[in-house]
Formats: structure tokens, sequence, C-alpha cells
């Protein structure tokens, strides 16, 4: 901060107001990414150029969790503001009502699943959302019980008690999953709750098993007193279900309008999730780090990005063809399941619901080599 005397003489008035005329004219200040509340989420490093950025409006899932690090890490080191966009980003209440609300217009980019976005197509023929790239490799669709309540395979669940809120995905998918693990889906009786009281009503009793997220429930259930050792997890993925996990999407209408936003953006966040799988540990600091609530336990949010680690965002798939990616066969094979799971009138194709045009080369969606992988601590 430079001070000026009302005391100086004019002649050095005047050279401080020419330094300070000639600095202002060598310096700019970076651009700042925003929260939708429009307090600072992150200064960036530094922008390729002066032009104005565009703004990118972006839902999360749910809230903001340790799942968000890559967004969060790509804000703070300027990878968005590098491409020329301004990013900022909302809190979610669930993947039904993030689709719902992108499909309205609110955002122009949001994290959530395929298939709901395929039940609100089904619905909105002429609004379609589509997938423009995967981030999670694997859904963490599951289903949780007690071992000391009897629930040690999945066929233990024939003739119980089980919950989840009314339009969870893996809920809507659980007579698939019956099928495909020799379980009476008829002989089950579900209990309806909000999706905050799912975790409470299994550690009280009330139900016996519940239908959900694994990145959502565990570590609720492991703050609420139970150890690993204690749960029974069932993933979908293992049992028949290869569903992908969460994936960038966006109205059809606004990718068409909006190519290179979409382009510059997928690149960004996926420079951000590689800096976050070689180092979990400052993607973790940096999500904890934009929590304006400063309510985060940083314990549950470690346990649930080890969890995205081990099971979401590394897997051979991911190793061979990139981050980002999407196999068509398998893809047709969960479409079929969808359709079937969630009832739809029509039967969408793979390229109704993603499209890899948007995706940067292979070469710059490379995970980082294993050497450079830090554990998370």
């Amino acid at each position: 901060m430079v001070k000026i005397l009302t005391s100086a003489p004019l002649a050095k008035l005047g050279l401080i107001a020419a330094a300070l005329v000639l600095f202002a004219g060598c310096s700019s200040n970076p651009p700042t990414a925003t929260t939708s509340s429009g307090s600072p989420a992150a200064t960036t490093a530094a922008t390729t150029d002066k032009k104005a950025l565009k703004d990118v409006r972006v839902q999360l899932s749910f809230l903001m969790q340790s799942l968000d690090a890559p967004l969060i890490v790509a804000i703070n080191k300027g990878y968005f503001a590098e491409e020329g966009l301004n990013v900022t980003y909302e809190r979610g209440f669930g993947n039904v009502d993030t689709i719902s609300k992108l499909g309205t217009g609110k955002f122009d980019l949001a994290f959530s699943d395929m298939y709901n976005a395929m039940d609100f197509n089904d619905k909105n023929p002429n609004d379609k959302i589509i997938a423009v790239a995967v981030t999670q490799n694997k859904a963490p669709f599951a289903v949780m019980g007690f071992k000391d309540k009897g629930i040690n395979s999945p066929k233990d669940l024939n003739g119980k008690k089980m919950g989840a809120p009314a339009g969870d995905g893996p809920r809507k998918l659980f007579p698939l999953f019956a099928e495909e693990v020799g379980v009476d889906a008829n002989s089950i009786e579900w209990t309806t709750m909000e999706p905050k009281l799912r975790e409470t009503f299994l550690l009280q009793g009330k139900v016996d098993a519940i239908s959900g997220f694994s990145t959502s429930a565990l570590p609720s259930l492991l703050k609420g007193g139970k150890k690993m050792e204690d749960i029974s997890l069932f993933y979908y993925t293992e049992n028949g279900l290869d569903f992908y996990g969460n994936a960038i999407l966006t109205k059809e209408a606004f990718a068409k309008q909006n190519p290179d936003v979409v382009k510059a953006f997928v690149k960004a966040y996926f420079r951000g999730l590689q800096d976050v799988l070689k180092d979990p540990s400052g993607g973790l600091d940096a999500v904890l780090a934009a929590d304006q609530s400063k309510l985060m336990d940083r314990n549950a949010e470690k346990v649930r990005l080890e969890i995205a680690l081990k099971d979401l965002y590394i897997t051979p798939e991911v190793e061979k063809n990139g981050l980002g990616y999407l196999d068509p066969k398998r893809m047709e094979e969960t479409i079929a399941q969808t359709v079937k799971g969630f009832k739809l009138k029509g039967k969408p194709t793979v390229a109704d619901i993603y499209t890899d045009e948007f995706l940067p080369p292979k070469e710059q969606r490379a995970l980082p080599p294993t050497s450079e992988r830090k554990p998370l601590s």
C-alpha cells in the first residue's frame, strides 16, 4: 500500500503519481473464482491473457465434500481461468434435484449420475441432458448393514426391513441387484426417510439395511461409532450391475451453443483431478479451506476421499483409457438395466446420454504414474 503525505512538495507528488500510473499499467489483478453467494472461493494463480472470463455456473451433487477436491483445486490453481472461465459453484441437494435444476437452466454444468439423467430425459425428451465426461469410473451404489444384526451376505437381506429416500437411485435399482444376488425383492419392507436420516435409522436399528452411496453412508456410520469390520458392504458394481458413478452433465442445447466452454471446463477439471490423485492430502486440505461453514469433519472427509481413490477413480479401465472415458459396451448393458429398474418408456442409446467430443486428448487425461501418487494422510 502506498501512502501519499499531504505535506509532500507538489513536485514529489507529481513523481509519485506518475510512478503509480506506470505501476498500474504494468500490472493486473488476477480474477477471482467465487461461490454463488459472491464471496471469494479462491484466487487464481495466473491467467494466460487479460480477456474477460466467461462465467460458468456449476452445481454440485450435494453439500461440498472431499469428492469435490478436483473442482476446488482447479479453481485455486487457476486452471479454469487459464481456459477463460470464471467458475462459480453451489451446493446440491441430491442427484435428482441437481439434474432437475440443470434441466431448468439454472446451472450450466453439474455433477450427477447418468441414470437419473436418463430418467429426466425420458420425461423431458425435448430438453435433453447429456454427460460430457465420467468423473467416477465406478458407481458407489451399495447396500449396507451390520454383521452383528445378521447381515453377512446379500442373501441375508431376504425378508428384512430396508431404508432409503424415495428418490434414491440404488433403491430404484434394488430389484435388479436382488435378482443378481438371489434375493426376493418382494420380501423387502421399505422405510422411506429424508437423506440426512438414512444412516441414523440404521444406527438406531429402525431398519436392517440401507441402500445408498458408500461415499455418503460410510463416513456417517463410522462417525456414529461403527468400525469398517462391523459393516457389511455390498457394491452393485461387484454384483452384476457395473454402473458408472457421477459424470459432468450439461444440457445438450448448452453444449451445442457453447462447445468451447464445455471443452475448457472438462480440460481444467481433469487437471485438478490429476493433481488430487498426485496429492490427495493437498486436495482434502483445499476443500476444508474452501468450506465457509467451517463445519466439515476432516476425518469423515478423509474416509470419503479414501473410498473414491480406492474404488471410484482408479480402475483398470481408467489406467488403460484415461480419465473421463466411457466404454460403450459396458454402458449399453447399464442402460438396459436402467430402463428396467427406472421403468423408462423409451430405450435410449449410448449416444443419447453421452458424448466424448468434449474430452481432451487421451495423453492429457492419463492417470499420474504410480510413483507420483502420494498416500492420503
